[in-house]
């Protein structure tokens, strides 16, 4: 990691100083192993590094237990470093899928603009989401979906934000379902009176390892209902996010707020 610019930024937080952490590093020369070990080392909740690849630039993403397809807060991030000079319009790829990012500044705000992929097609038992959520015969308020701007996740509804809060899901399970099906885990969400949405991701066997914000998640959401969502996550972990996003028919922007931490 020598010579490397590693900047912190906080991603989606509701105030200032809050929000989702992740380390955005720049002039890394790096191997894979040595990238994953450093995560591994800062334990943020996620590392994305900038390179320069046949004259393109190309974002590779690590959690501190594994590397990842994509990953949109640390894009998010990513997005805030590499437009701080003035450029409102930047066109990236991903390091594992090559997938396309175009990174916006709008209004003093960054976003993320990508369209809906592809998803396993998976059938789901009657009883999989209790199993999963651990509460046997658990009512949801809309069949279980599969959806994916990168990473699938599969939506679960739940009826308000006391059941959404009290879960204590199968870790393991889901884990294991998701591996089994190429799903990167649950993504448990439900409406507030307010209209707009509340969330949690299931996608950790560590407890401590919950996400205080997932683009991803926001990005299936409005994959799957098909119109802009304001999705708050990450009460619960004392770290509250507010991710926002529009729905443009064939493309989806998903922003909030950044700041270096």
């Amino acid at each position: 990691m020598q010579n490397s610019q590693v900047q912190e930024l906080l991603c989606f937080g509701i105030a200032p100083g809050s929000g989702n952490a992740a380390l955005v590093v720049q002039h890394d020369r790096s191997s894979t192993g040595q990238r994953q070990q450093f995560a591994a080392e800062r334990n943020q909740p996620a590392c994305v590094f900038i390179d320069q690849v046949d004259g393109g630039l190309v974002l590779d993403y690590f959690y501190p237990h594994t590397r990842s397809p994509l990953c949109l807060h640390a894009t998010l991030a990513a997005a805030r470093v590499l437009l701080s000079s003035g450029q409102p319009r930047l066109t990236v790829r991903t390091a594992l899928r090559g997938q396309e990012l175009t990174l916006l500044w709008q209004d003093g705000e960054v976003f993320i603009e990508l369209s809906p992929q592809a998803v396993p097609q998976v059938a789901m038992a009657p009883e999989l989401p209790g199993q999963l959520l651990a509460v046997p015969g658990i009512a949801l308020r809309s069949p279980p979906v599969i959806a994916s701007v990168g990473s699938p996740k599969l939506l679960l509804e739940v009826a308000d934000s006391a059941t959404l809060h009290a879960l204590t899901p199968d870790l393991p399970r889901v884990a294991a379902w998701g591996k089994a099906h190429q799903v990167s885990g649950c993504y448990v969400w439900c409406r507030r009176p307010d209209g707009a949405l509340e969330g949690r991701n299931i996608n950790h066997l560590d407890p401590a390892g919950e996400d205080g914000a997932t683009g991803v998640a926001a990005g299936a959401l409005t994959v799957h209902l098909q119109t802009g969502v304001t999705l708050y996550q990450g009460a619960n972990l004392g770290t509250p996010c507010k991710l926002r996003t529009e729905f443009r028919n064939e493309t989806i922007l998903i922003g909030g707020r950044t700041e270096l931490a």
